[in-house]
């Protein structure tokens, strides 16, 4: 690992009313600080209406195929499960695991196709909601508004995840390594974003060819494949992975008393590969294992078992012993990030 210095860069200030007491699930959340007057995010909102755009296409007469469909299926479970979940998640985020650099790497690239932010970005965007979950400065409470939590935060900027600032307070530790350095500098997130779409395409085009297609029909089957490989797939694993944002702080049952409102979602936690168990999540951030019951299938999980007995996955981190047993009061989940101190 190659350790690469950081600028020095100034972050915000954290102000007494910026960490005033939260709202109940029954009272409105002010929207993080120096959101509004709104500035819209217009490459967000450019690039989310235009693959939304793309998926409905997708369905129209000429464009659908059945096999299509199925490589969107399978694309959705398995890059949502490998690149957003265990790698950006659990492996990055939250160091519940460890595993070889090419393997984390790979499913860095992965993740990255999902058109989900940078790993650094993602990170530290997602250890400041721990930090802060369901007070003003969280980037994303639903408590805020179910669209803001689900895409609204999204569509506009927000000053204090201005990325040099986030990055130097959040994501030190992601950034030490040349080839994450190397992903922010590059523009390596528009490069894996338009190189795949070729890649679907020739895929689709060469089966289609093969199996005795004119060069015009394995054209259309191509074009079929890389829609919905890339677009569909795309605004599948994107709505999944919001839906954990917002849906898993409003809707679903507690088995933790915590000190802010994730729930366990039955829903998303079967969509979306174990991450619907949310207040589990929040409970024990650092475990690797976000089922604790015996019902809350949790693939994600069984995935990195997976990987374990094939000697890919090291120093997993599972569920604390003092979660089984009933604690008067709350759990304290905030004012941490929910990973190791260096």
């Amino acid at each position: 690992m190659t350790t690469v210095k950081l600028p020095t860069a100034k972050t915000a200030v954290l102000t007494a009313a910026d960490c005033a007491i939260p709202a109940g699930a029954d009272q409105r959340l002010p929207l993080p600080a120096g959101v509004r007057p709104f500035q819209l995010n217009w490459p967000n909102i450019s690039v989310i209406g235009a693959y939304h755009a793309a998926a409905l296409l997708a369905f129209m007469p000429g464009y659908f195929s059945w096999s299509g469909l199925i490589v969107a299926a399978l694309g959705t479970h398995l890059c949502g499960l490998f690149g957003i979940n265990l790698c950006y998640h659990r492996l990055l985020t939250h160091r519940g695991l460890k595993c070889p650099k090419w393997l984390e790497h790979a499913m860095v690239i992965v993740a990255m196709s999902c058109l989900q932010e940078t790993p650094a970005r993602w990170v530290a965007v997602h250890r400041r909601h721990h930090q802060f979950s369901d007070e003003q400065p969280d980037p994303h409470s639903p408590l805020a508004g179910f669209f803001w939590s689900h895409i609204g935060w999204i569509l506009v900027n927000q000053p204090e995840l201005a990325r040099l600032g986030i990055y130097e307070r959040y994501a030190k530790d992601i950034l030490r390594d040349r080839f994450y350095v190397a992903l922010e500098r590059n523009n390596w997130l528009l490069w894996i974003n338009l190189g795949q779409m070729p890649l679907f395409f020739g895929a689709g085009f060469a089966v289609a060819w093969l199996s005795g297609e004119t060069p015009a029909g394995a054209a259309l089957t191509g074009l079929s494949i890389m829609m919905f490989g890339v677009f569909v797939r795309t605004v599948l694993v994107w709505h999944i992975t919001w839906a954990v944002n917002s849906l898993t702080h409003l809707w679903g049952y507690r088995s933790h008393e915590t000190d802010e409102d994730s729930r366990n979602n039955i829903l998303v936690g079967l969509i979306a590969n174990g991450e619907g168990w949310h207040n589990n999540h929040h409970a024990d951030p650092r475990s690797a294992r976000h089922g604790h019951r015996w019902w809350e299938i949790d693939n994600t999980w069984l995935t990195i078992r997976v990987l374990a007995w094939l000697g890919l996955a090291s120093d997993v981190v599972t569920p604390a012993a003092h979660l089984a047993a009933p604690r008067p009061g709350k759990l304290t989940t905030r004012g941490t990030t929910g990973v190791p101190a260096d």
